[in-house]
């Protein structure tokens, strides 16, 4: 298994041979390549996708696992095509941090100690901004549509 836990091994630059992807490299390539289609694409689509992009030849098993993770973290919707199904991003790398930050957060009993740590550990620009987001009125229109509402 690689970086992903998917079994695609890693890409191949000119003269470096194979090195491993890091983590969730191969799932932001599959997820971009969605995004940029601007329509819903089938495995092999995808995979025709990234080896016309330059990313080294995918299985197709290895994009049919991608692209099923993608579906059930909310970040792709599917729909049936024939025997397959076809994918559609419904989620950016913003939202999909946020999600992951979400059920890190979710998973512990001491909600208040985590957040604390978590603003503690922040860089002073970073609690700034921080600071700037909840101090802003979340039922604005503005906000509405920066959230995607």
């Amino acid at each position: 298994m690689d970086a992903d836990g998917d079994g695609a091994g890693g890409t191949q630059g000119p003269s470096e041979g194979w090195r491993r992807r890091s983590s969730g490299e191969l799932t932001r390539l599959v997820l971009d390549t969605l995004r940029q289609a601007g329509s819903a694409l089938t495995p092999g689509e995808v995979q025709a996708a990234l080896t016309k992009a330059g990313e080294a030849p995918l299985a197709y098993s290895t994009v049919v696992t991608t692209l099923s993770r993608l579906h059930a973290s909310g970040a792709a919707d599917r729909y049936r095509v024939g025997r397959a199904y076809a994918y559609q991003a419904v989620a950016d790398h913003a939202e999909m941090a946020a999600r992951r930050m979400r059920r890190v957060l979710d998973a512990e009993d001491d909600r208040i100690a985590v957040l604390a740590r978590f603003v503690g550990d922040l860089s002073g620009g970073d609690e700034l901004l921080l600071r700037e987001l909840l101090g802003r009125d979340l039922d604005t229109p503005q906000h509405r549509d920066e959230a995607g509402d």
